[in-house]
């Protein structure tokens, strides 16, 4: 479903990301693995064509569909949902505005709000004085409304107290796993997702295909994201650039 293809991208005056190639085929999990500040949610905002993201060569393709230089809104609607590290505070918009905007008119958004006990944030400004669980709660919500093909999760685990993860994990895997019918159209082998985690804790809660470690701007290595979890548990991020499992041609 979703190729990147030798992406090499610059913010400012930076070169952030180098000759990145990486997939995520349809109905399979991706997960990227990274050290903080190695470029992972600079990738995942360049998929979605966010920001000053400059891309200098490579390309990126949906289902075959070449979407480097494509405007956001034509992304979302050809089936990609992009949930933030740090989304922004969008005073003057009720969360249940955004849920009605988001899936079209389609959704219920008391009955959606329910399934993560956010009922009582319907009528507050998005994510406006919300927790960091809050606020992840509050970015599946809409992306449960929006139900794209193509998700791309940045780092779902971050900032979230105990108590909320378990409820977030199981959201996730329910969306990712959740039917074949999504972006208005049906997808024969299902649901696909590309994971940015720094810590691997979101593992605990769905099933990854495919693993990546982004070191440097770079992807030094891929393989089975278990056994990439492991080795980075074990020695560090440092020792993955050496990467003694799958490198990547």
């Amino acid at each position: 479903m979703l190729e990147i293809k030798n992406l090499t991208v610059e913010v400012g005056d930076r070169r952030v990301l180098k000759d990145i190639s990486l997939s995520v085929m349809s109905g399979s999990t991706s997960v990227l693995f990274g050290p903080n500040g190695s470029g992972k949610s600079t990738l995942l905002s360049t998929i979605m064509g966010l920001g000053n993201y400059k891309v200098i060569s490579g390309q990126i393709l949906l289902d075959g569909k070449d979407i480097t230089d494509m405007p956001i809104h034509e992304r979302a609607q050809l089936g990609i949902g992009l949930m933030s590290q740090r989304p922004p505070n969008l005073v003057g918009v009720q969360l249940r505005t955004m849920l009605q905007i988001t899936g079209h008119g389609k959704v219920d958004p008391s009955t959606l709000a329910g399934t993560l006990g956010m009922d009582r944030f319907l009528s507050r400004d998005v994510n406006v004085g919300f927790s960091g669980g809050e606020i992840k709660r509050s970015e599946l919500l809409q992306l449960a409304a929006q139900n794209p093909c193509m998700y791309l999760l940045d780092e779902p685990e971050s900032g979230v107290d105990l108590e909320s993860i378990e409820r977030v994990g199981k959201m996730i895997h329910d969306l990712i796993t959740g039917g074949i019918t999504c972006a208005g159209r049906r997808e024969r082998e299902g649901k696909s997702a590309l994971v940015i985690t720094h810590t691997g804790q979101i593992l605990d809660y769905i099933e990854a295909d495919r693993g990546y470690v982004l070191c440097n701007g770079t992807i030094s290595c891929a393989g089975n994201p278990r056994e990439l979890l492991r080795e980075i548990r074990a020695k560090g991020y440092e020792e993955c650039v050496k990467c003694r499992l799958v490198r990547v041609n």
